[in-house]
């Protein structure tokens, strides 16, 4: 982790988000759409669908807009059928790509995202390529100043896996993707909000990228980003220098 802020990346990477208001939309309503086609309506019992509800809620989405891709996705409604697959890739400096899909036409978005990795000096793996090299978990992040003590009290008195503080000062808690919620709620009743909270494929290795290699990296993972089908692009690069 030495040479590199995650703080930064952190940031950077809510900044790219914030930026991609209208995109975030679409992922949101893909995902509610998805998330109840695969377990109910009912948030209840279906946890993916209650993440994605409450994801959705988070960027302000309209409560209607939220119940109409959740009946569309239980089938109450019509409407297009999404499929989710996943992609694994290596970009600049070797850096390996996990890229999420949903879409309702797999040949359009597979050349899609050839096209993107091909432009901007990527290229696609095969299966099981790179998924290795990720963990597939819950992720919290908390700004550097965070009471580390605090954070680990709660976060492992709630379940949590591991605490880990940052050379940056930052503090980052990991669990396994059940107890996402769990984690979460017991964080919460700690007076503790994430800074970044979501279940992710979390690096269980980084490449350093930096200068004009980094500035490629992050041109090919916005390449990636910008594509109506892609869902998230996880990545084994840190990219120094993003710390605006």
């Amino acid at each position: 982790m030495a040479g590199h802020s995650k703080w930064a990346n952190i940031k950077h990477k809510k900044a790219l988000v914030d930026a991609k208001r209208g995109k975030v939309f679409t992922r949101l309503i893909k995902e509610v759409t998805v998330a109840a086609r695969m377990g109910g309506s009912d948030p209840g019992m279906n946890p993916r669908l209650r993440l994605a509800v409450e994801k959705a809620y988070a960027a302000n989405m309209p409560k209607d807009t939220i119940e109409r891709a959740t009946k569309r996705g239980a089938g109450e409604l019509e409407g297009v059928t999404y499929e989710e697959f996943r992609y694994e890739a290596y970009g600049i400096g070797g850096a390996a790509l996990i890229i999420d899909c949903m879409s309702d036409n797999r040949t359009r978005t597979v050349a899609e995202v050839r096209h993107a990795l091909s432009k901007n000096g990527g290229n696609l793996g095969t299966d099981g390529s790179v998924a290795f090299l990720f963990k597939h978990c819950g992720q919290f992040v908390f700004a550097p100043g965070t009471a580390e003590d605090k954070v680990m009290e709660a976060a492992l008195d709630a379940g949590a896996d591991d605490v880990v503080a940052n050379e940056d000062g930052s503090i980052e808690v990991v669990c396994a993707p059940n107890d996402f919620e769990r984690v979460r709620d017991g964080l919460a009743k700690a007076g503790l909000t994430a800074e970044f909270a979501e279940v992710t494929m979390k690096p269980t290795t980084e490449i350093v990228l930096a200068g004009e290699e980094g500035a490629r990296m992050q041109k090919l993972i916005d390449a990636l980003e910008s594509l109506d089908d892609v869902q998230a692009v996880y990545t084994t690069a840190a990219i120094e220098g993003q710390d605006d």
